[in-house]
């Protein structure tokens, strides 16, 4: 397994945001975790990315990456593993850049604090992974606020993933998109995952998003998990009726 979440619970301050979190992802797998706005879906994910920010903390439970216990490790120790092994995908990955600086500046100095790149050879890395994701290379040379949000999300995947990491996360990377381009963004992940053999663990409240990409699915409710299991588990025969609500709510599949 390249990841396993056991009993996790998370809180900010006195509060809790989820609980009783359970799953496992193997080498190459899709994990989409779904469910409405509120569930606690980003929470997980910010979990293990070590992305909870102030206030926010682990309170219970255990994260395993690679067969390492990651929820003990100082920031320091997280940061080395974070952008190398670790990618993430923000759900507005345009607002994840600084919008005063290129994209490729941006970039460069993120692959910089894992590789003894210099800028030619970064480049070089960079252009070919854009050809294969339909990102035109002058996008390095962009500032973040002229990109379209179909690019400016392909350059988000182009972040996150130049590294080759083992493990990609993916907050809601399709929700800002319209429907084309969120057609574009799924076989670019799907292509990425045949191509890298990377895992992902994606968030969305799109059931059709979870059809096109998921191996396995989690359905969150207010911080809990209702049901989880493989795709055609979930979507064939769902046993909890907040699992039948959410596929039912979505135009035939």
């Amino acid at each position: 397994m390249i990841l396993t979440v056991e009993d996790l619970v998370v809180a900010y301050g006195k509060k809790i945001i989820v609980r009783d979190i359970n799953f496992s992802v193997k080498r190459g797998e899709i994990l989409v975790i779904a469910g409405e706005s509120g569930s606690g879906k980003s929470t997980i994910l910010k979990a293990i990315g070590g992305l909870l920010g102030k206030g926010g903390a682990i309170i219970d439970g255990q994260i395993f990456f690679d067969g390492q216990e990651i929820t003990v490790l100082s920031a320091g120790q997280r940061r080395k593993i974070s952008g190398d092994s670790i990618g993430f995908i923000f759900q507005n990955a345009g607002a994840s850049f600084c919008p005063i600086r290129k994209i490729g500046e941006q970039i460069f100095e993120g692959v910089r604090a894992h590789r003894d790149w210099d800028k030619k050879f970064f480049r070089e890395q960079a252009i070919e992974l854009m050809q294969k994701i339909n990102l035109a290379p002058e996008v390095l040379d962009e500032y973040p606020f002229r990109l379209s949000g179909g690019m400016a999300q392909r350059a988000g995947i182009l972040a996150a993933t130049l590294l080759e990491p083992k493990l990609l996360l993916a907050d809601e990377p399709t929700s800002a998109l319209d429907a084309v381009t969120q057609v574009s963004v799924v076989k670019e992940l799907l292509k990425l995952r045949e191509r890298q053999k990377i895992s992902i663990v994606m968030v969305t409240h799109h059931m059709g998003v979870a059809w096109r990409m998921a191996d396995k699915i989690l359905i969150m409710k207010n911080g809990a998990p209702v049901e989880f299991g493989s795709k055609n588990q979930i979507f064939n025969a769902p046993k909890e009726i907040y699992t039948q609500e959410l596929i039912g709510a979505v135009p035939r599949l």
